[in-house]
């Protein structure tokens, strides 16, 4: 069983109640649901992921301006939940926003994420924040939220400024483009394998997070990448290309074909960017250029007169 989905029927089947019954005060101001770290909350789970922080749980968001009291009150009824559900088993709750289940506080939900405990970002502010935090602050799943605060944040999140994904997007075209069809090259012609691996690498890392910035999606945490760009219907023929770069040897013929496969990448990328009337250029696709002209389309000077990789890693 899917952890969301475990989630889901644990929270209706003693959480609602629970609530319901002890702290009816409180229904209308918590919100309820299954989101945050782990593999469960993007839907990514399997029986692997069951080896650690997989049980039957759920989270209770509560606004700041509950005492103290009443939290602790809250966190003590939810750990006194049945400890096994469906064949699983539960593990100890930490304090209030200790855990990735029980009682959490909705300031520290996004602080931790964000760095504003609203979830409130100005452009600057977003793009220094770290793309699997955001997705950790919007994925998963809000069982109930009767204030609407909590889902109000997250979906405003979802978001991304355009100045910040245009500026993610040229800092990854203009990575990209120094690391497959310069790097990887010159790094062959010398010999230095180790060198053209490397380079490799870094350019599927950097026309990969393309890719999500072009879809308007956050790319996830390294491990998971692969797997959420399955999920792009766009980009997800791509991903069979990425995985031969990284995962083929570096030798005169193979380099070849890699070169070729770069190539290819680089073409699909230049015409996703320009069927999006974000930036054209004439002549050959040439990333280096499709970047600054990417960077020249950002409307706030603010954002635009940045260095280029001021926005990525």
């Amino acid at each position: 069983m899917k952890g969301l989905e475990l989630s889901r029927r644990y929270y209706l089947e003693y959480g609602a109640p629970m609530i319901r019954e002890r702290f009816p005060e409180l229904e209308g101001v918590l919100a309820v649901g299954k989101c945050g770290a782990g593999s469960e909350c993007f839907g990514y789970d399997d029986e692997i992921s069951t080896d650690h922080d997989f049980e039957p749980g759920f989270c209770i968001f509560a606004p700041d301006d509950i005492d103290r009291k009443t939290l602790f009150a809250l966190e003590r009824a939810y750990a006194s939940l049945p400890a096994s559900f469906l064949g699983f088993e539960r593990r100890r709750v930490a304090p209030v926003g200790g855990s990735r289940h029980g009682v959490i506080l909705i300031s520290d939900f996004f602080g931790r994420r964000t760095g504003s405990p609203t979830g409130t970002l100005t452009p600057r502010e977003w793009i220094r924040v770290p793309e699997p935090y955001l997705c950790e602050a919007t994925n998963g799943e809000v069982f109930r939220d009767d204030a609407g605060t909590f889902t109000a944040a997250r979906e405003s999140l979802s978001h991304m400024p355009e100045s910040v994904m245009l500026k993610k997007l040229a800092g990854n075209l203009l990575l990209a483009a120094q690391a497959g069809p310069y790097n990887y090259r010159r790094s062959v012609a010398r010999g230095d394998e180790a060198a053209a691996q490397l380079s490799a690498i870094e350019f599927v890392r950097h026309a990969t997070a393309a890719c999500f910035n072009l879809a308007g999606r956050y790319m996830p945490y390294y491990k998971w990448t692969f797997r959420a760009l399955s999920d792009i219907p766009e980009f997800s023929p791509l991903g069979d290309a990425f995985l031969y770069l990284i995962t083929t040897d570096n030798d005169k013929k193979t380099a070849a074909v890699k070169s070729e496969v770069t190539d290819d990448i680089v073409r699909a990328l230049s015409d996703a960017v320009r069927e999006r009337s974000i930036a054209d250029i004439k002549g050959a696709p040439d990333l280096e250029r499709l970047a600054y002209a990417c960077n020249d389309r950002i409307a706030d000077p603010d954002i635009r007169n940045l260095n280029i990789l001021y926005a990525v890693d």
